[in-house]
């Protein structure tokens, strides 16, 4: 039987399934999905398997005494999807998964055999799960460059088999493109949800005639280019995929952190800030302080941006998945 990897892919936002679909296209071993999150049209339907939802409410002992983030007793939800999992891994026999993300697979599949490899999220990750999750991995993906590090309980001991890949995207590597030079203002927000409201867009803009604003949430890859291509300025959160877009452009950005868990946004936007790539702010600026914001944003050059993403982060993870396959096989 030729070797397959498995790639779970979290449902919450469309990030995790947009990067298992872009560097499964990469790789000459094949992907294989597992998801409740809708299908791609453009990804093959047999390389797609659809997991029960898991995120009803329900169920007692929700984190299994603080070992884990999401377990619950008699929940049937949760006990269907991993259930698919085990039996898909059975079947299959997969030479690796990818946990993208969920301590939770990571256990259950290094539980039956199989290496995985977990993709890092920045933010405060001292917590029993995250430790133990990172642990039993048997390689860590982060796509941030290697000399940031946003991750809080950071342990030496996982540099070892960690793959610093930088950010990458969708639009990878054609998306470099001029600023047009007439003060446009992008606001760039996903599906992760946000809390700044129409009304807080409106108030900057008002007090900033001399830009002209849109807010893009689409999802379709070439009109989120588009609005990215043709903005001075990209006000957007700083959810991984966002910022690996942004910086994919080179565009000037101003970051405002959602409110994730375990701070992940907050510790991206620090990390950005430490090597100069970007304003990054706490929360949602006052009206009158967007003028000298938009103004200053950083970078200047906005060629920095590569230092951040250079175009070949996917490949780069296309490459050592196969690798540490072609070794599972030897």
């Amino acid at each position: 039987m030729s070797p397959v990897i498995g790639w779970y892919a979290h449902h919450v936002g469309a990030g995790h399934v947009a990067r298992a679909c872009l560097v499964g296209r990469q790789m000459r071993t094949p992907v294989v999905i597992l998801s409740s999150a809708p299908r791609p049209p453009d990804w093959p339907a047999e390389r797609w398997v659809a997991l029960p939802p898991d995120d009803a409410s329900g169920g007692d002992d929700h984190e299994a005494g603080g070992v884990l983030h999401w377990a619950p007793l008699g929940h049937r939800g949760y006990g269907d999807r991993m259930a698919a999992v085990a039996a898909w891994v059975g079947r299959a026999r997969p030479a690796m998964l990818v946990s993208d993300v969920s301590v939770e697979i990571t256990m259950l599949v290094r539980a039956l055999g199989v290496p995985v490899a977990a993709v890092l999220m920045a933010g405060d990750r001292r917590d029993r799960p995250h430790q133990t999750g990172y642990d039993a991995a048997t390689s860590l993906f982060a796509a941030w460059p290697a000399d940031v590090q946003p991750v809080v309980g950071w342990r030496t001991e996982w540099n070892a088999k960690t793959v610093h890949l930088g950010g990458f995207s969708r639009f990878d590597p054609c998306a470099v493109s001029p600023p047009p030079g007439d003060r446009r203002v992008t606001v760039l927000w996903g599906r992760g949800g946000t809390t700044v409201a129409a009304a807080d867009v409106a108030s900057a803009a008002a007090a900033t005639p001399t830009w002209s604003w849109s807010v893009c949430d689409e999802t379709d890859a070439q009109r989120v280019l588009a609005e990215i291509q043709g903005a001075d300025v990209v006000v957007c959160h700083a959810g991984q995929n966002v910022l690996a877009e942004v910086a994919a452009a080179r565009r000037r950005a101003v970051i405002v952190p959602e409110a994730r868990p375990h701070d992940e946004q907050q510790h991206l936007v620090a990390a950005l800030q430490s090597l100069g790539l970007a304003t990054g702010l706490t929360a949602w600026p006052q009206p009158d302080e967007w003028e000298g914001l938009l103004e200053n944003a950083l970078p200047s050059p906005s060629e920095n941006w590569s230092r951040w993403n250079d175009g070949h982060g996917a490949t780069r993870f296309a490459q050592a998945l196969d690798r540490a396959v072609a070794e599972v096989a030897s």
